[in-house]
């Protein structure tokens, strides 16, 4: 199974909280640099399943972009799409003590691809089309977007989009968004529970996957139990994991690898 991923590639600054923050004050926390981003996490994970990967978004050349390009590399991933002197996306992670994070995103260059950028050929050969939602709240990515998966349906590919957060969707207009994702028809879309109920349920005629964390998922009407794991360390990625893993094998392999990415620090494999 050949994936290709649009969206960003950023440098992921993750601080784990040792003990609870303190106003005015330290606490105690392990911090690490690594690739990220919603796009490249889809694409390092169809790679690390046994599938085949293509990373498609705009990035830039300086320290962060390079640190980053090199890191998804080396999971096996293909790099395409244009390359801009400096600015490449920042986001820190904090992760609290129980699992559960809060990111603060800068996403720099990655908001500013454009529809002429874009080669159809990067797009060749893909079974799948996966879209951030984070590429469909930003202009003018947002557009570069629709232009991919109409050159993705040209070549045979079906379309994925993940909805990706409720409060960017919350910043565009829950019904500019709606209207939007309708008129894109993505073949199926990955959502949590506050996504879906931020854009009003799901859509018709869409497979809806619902992702509920500890709780399981639902594949397109049916529930599936989350596997047992010995200690959740990060849920950083996991969502995007477990769309991976559906994108390569179903829903079997969809929840072992939510799985694994809990128990391990880090979105990447």
């Amino acid at each position: 199974m050949w994936v290709c991923s649009l969206g960003d590639l950023v440098l992921d600054v993750i601080v784990r909280l040792r003990q609870p923050l303190a106003p005015g004050a330290d606490a105690t926390s392990e911090i690490t640099l690594s690739a990220g981003g919603q796009a490249a996490n889809v694409a390092a994970w169809a790679a690390a399943l046994g599938g085949r990967s293509r990373w498609l978004g705009k990035r830039a050349e300086d320290d962060a972009g390079r640190i980053a390009a090199r890191q998804l590399e080396r999971h096996g991933v293909e790099l395409a799409g244009p390359v801009a002197a400096s600015g490449n996306g920042i986001i820190v992670a904090l992760v609290g003590t129980d699992g559960e994070r809060s990111m603060c995103p800068d996403r720099g260059v990655a908001t500013d691809l454009r529809p002429d950028e874009l080669d159809p050929v990067w797009l060749g050969g893909c079974d799948w089309l996966h879209v951030s939602g984070y590429a469909l709240v930003r202009d003018p990515i947002a557009d570069a977007a629709a232009a991919a998966i109409a050159l993705a349906r040209e070549a045979g590919a079906a379309v994925s989009v993940d909805l990706s957060s409720w409060s960017v969707i919350r910043d565009r207009g829950p019904e500019r968004f709606r209207h939007a994702l309708e008129a894109l028809s993505p073949d199926v879309v990955f959502a949590n529970e506050e996504e879906e109920r931020i854009v009003g349920g799901p859509l018709d005629g869409v497979r809806w996957i619902l992702k509920r964390g500890s709780r399981g998922c639902v594949f397109e009407g049916v529930e599936w139990a989350a596997m047992e794991v010995e200690r959740v360390v990060d849920t950083t990625g996991a969502g995007d994991a477990l769309a991976a893993g559906w994108l390569v094998g179903g829903p079997d392999l969809a929840l072992e690898a939510a799985a694994r990415c809990v128990q391990q620090p880090g979105s990447m494999p």
